[in-house]
């Protein structure tokens, strides 16, 4: 029977006695894995962001109606000329309203899906903003805002003025801030809208958005759902987008094929309106779990080196051990216990090192007008990191010790007493 409490005695007076070489695997184990910590939380931190900034103001599902030609030409319809060659020229898409049709009803079925955190409604208006002599074309989006706050942080780009504001009044509008620069204009003023009927509105300006993408500060702006409403004169059922959330989105893809069928309209998922950006993202991705990786792997070739000339250096103490009565696997477990106190010992310090240098960078400042609301360095400060940190420290000590004592179990004392 194994006699551990000998094993772990003799293991820490080895430990005690060579503490530099102690101390140097220890700190190959706490580098490792601090750089480890340090690098993905601050990299997937950097991924996050940017993921974020497209992906908050994308819904996961987007229903609207897409006025298009129709795929079955009047010449269709007459089976005597579906052996003859039918030349179309100029097709024209037939005359549609943008609405969604029984946008209402439709939003009330999704509110109840249990899948679904929440559906908003838009109505978005082609307009022009006049301001002097200064005259931009643009996109007036109207928004239940308190909706778009919930589900979509919309609430983070808002530069100046609030959300409140714009709930509290009724001719109130959030400007894009390129828009603002453009134009001179500032939380306050008021700036004039044309529609593409040439109908003019003064409208009152209650704050500044800015996504962080130019080309949507530069001609967006949001107000009311009823004031566009009213602008447009519409009634209260005219809606011309649905913004879906979903607490999976995984379901995304099957869900807007599904409701694509159902109610008769364009769906949109957001793996499709984001194709390029996902690549983009899973490529990040990908390069800092593998540089991460190799910082590991370095760390547990540096351990393995380490343990590798200790066991080395107590070729002397293993042939008196074994000659003393200790078996093989005993002496295999001294040694394996060594490698398993330096990885327990050096890993935590790792991620107590990750820790505090994750923490320096998220205080320096990082500043810039695409992300107004960002003010420090993003970091990732998941649990999940600190976890497979420790776990590869341990396996990583593990397998470097567990080698070179391997080798130490088959030592003949004898040879090692003669000096042969």
């Amino acid at each position: 029977m194994t006699n551990w409490k000998v094993i772990l005695q003799i293991a820490r007076t080895h430990l005690v006695t060579k503490l530099k070489s102690t101390v140097t695997a220890s700190l190959g184990v706490t580098f490792g894995i601090g750089a480890y910590i340090t690098l993905v939380s601050f990299m997937t931190g950097l991924n996050k962001m940017l993921d974020d900034l497209i992906l908050n103001q994308t819904p996961h599902i987007h229903l609207y109606n897409e006025i298009e030609p129709s795929a079955q030409q009047p010449v269709a319809l007459y089976p005597e000329f579906e052996e003859a060659i039918n030349i179309v020229r100029s097709v024209k898409p037939k005359k549609s309203q943008r609405k969604i049709h029984n946008a209402l009803p439709i939003l009330n079925y999704l509110r109840e899906k249990e899948n679904v955190k929440g559906a908003t409604p838009q109505l978005r208006a082609q307009i022009f903003y006049l301001s002097g002599s200064i005259e931009i074309g643009g996109n007036l989006t109207g928004i239940d805002v308190m909706e778009e706050i919930r589900l979509s942080n919309f609430r983070d780009y808002i530069v100046e003025g609030s959300s409140e504001a714009l709930l509290n009044t009724e001719n109130g509008i959030l400007l894009g801030s390129g828009l603002a620069d453009k134009m001179s204009l500032s939380t306050g003023d008021r700036v004039q809208i044309s529609t593409v009927k040439g109908d003019v509105f003064p409208l009152k300006i209650v704050g500044l958005y800015q996504s962080g993408i130019a080309d949507i500060d530069n001609i967006q702006s949001y107000t009311n759902l009823k004031t566009v409403q009213r602008i447009q004169g519409e009634a209260e059922n005219y809606i011309t987008d649905i913004n879906i959330k979903l607490y999976d989105l995984g379901e995304a893809v099957p869900m807007a094929r599904q409701l694509e069928k159902q109610f008769k309209v364009k769906a949109t998922d957001i793996i499709a309106a984001n194709a390029q950006f996902e690549t983009g993202s899973n490529i990040r991705n990908l390069i800092t779990y593998a540089v991460s990786v190799t910082l590991l792997i370095v760390a547990g070739f540096g351990i393995y080196n380490i343990l590798n000339m200790l066991i080395y250096e107590k070729m002397k103490d293993i042939a008196i051990l074994k000659a003393t009565g200790f078996s093989g696997k005993d002496v295999q477990l001294i040694f394996m216990s060594q490698a398993m106190i330096i990885g327990l010992i050096g890993g935590a310090m790792g991620l107590l090192v990750g820790f505090v240098l994750s923490r320096v960078i998220d205080q320096i400042p990082f500043e810039t007008e695409a992300l107004p609301t960002i003010t420090t360095f993003p970091v990732n400060y998941k649990l999940g990191y600190y976890i497979i940190g420790i776990v590869f420290a341990l396996i990583s000590t593990f397998i470097a010790g567990y080698l070179p004592s391997n080798k130490a179990k088959k030592i003949d004392p004898v040879k090692i007493i003669r000096g042969t």
